[in-house]
């Protein structure tokens, strides 16, 4: 027979488990809020992550907690994925901006939001966010950083950034029409030509 002790620890959830749930919320919304933008709702939100919606609260003070902690992760992973670029052409940091251009204005990463630029995606709800919220710093730092990345001693970082982010933006809105594919050439040649 169970102690009522071993009742109440069986109930709780581990800290272990607790820390991988909301481990998994912040990536499924970094992703959710690339692809459908940050009005979505926390049952949305936690129902995608496999977690009901009274658990939220458990783990995040607001939506608002969660929008910052999914952007500064969205921003993560795209530093990894320019390390690993710069990593995969060790000493050829042209050959690796090269790369990072193509594989941006692609058709790949206009289907795919959700995997995709944090600077892109979520352009539009960082606009309406307060501009001392914490989301918007680290946009704005992560948007600062992408741009450093971008440039070399004959082209500025923010000139090539917002081109492509530029070209993202309408090759996504024109999906399913030949001008979509030509915008995204476009970008490509005068930024690498």
């Amino acid at each position: 027979m169970k102690s009522k002790l071993e009742g109440v620890v069986m109930g709780r959830v581990s800290q272990q488990q607790a820390e991988e749930n909301r481990r998994r919320v912040v990536e499924t919304a970094a992703r959710l809020f690339r692809e459908k933008g940050t009005h979505l709702s926390v049952a949305d939100l936690m129902k995608a992550s496999g977690l009901t919606h009274g658990g939220f609260y458990k783990q995040f003070a607001s939506k608002d907690a969660l929008i910052d902690e999914a952007t500064t992760h969205a921003f993560a992973e795209l530093a990894q994925l320019h390390a690993a670029g710069l990593e995969r052409h060790a000493g050829q940091r042209d050959e690796a901006r090269q790369a990072l251009i193509d594989n941006y204005l692609s058709v790949e990463h206009r289907d795919n939001p959700a995997d995709g630029c944090p600077a892109a995606a979520l352009a539009a709800d960082m606009a309406r966010e307060p501009a001392d919220s914490e989301a918007r710093r680290v946009y704005v730092e992560g948007v600062g950083d992408f741009a450093k990345a971008l440039a070399d001693e004959e082209h500025d970082g923010l000139v090539r950034l917002s081109t492509m982010i530029g070209a993202l933006a309408l090759s996504r809105a024109t999906k399913g029409s030949s001008l979509s594919e030509e915008v995204l050439v476009a970008a490509r040649e005068e930024l690498t030509g």
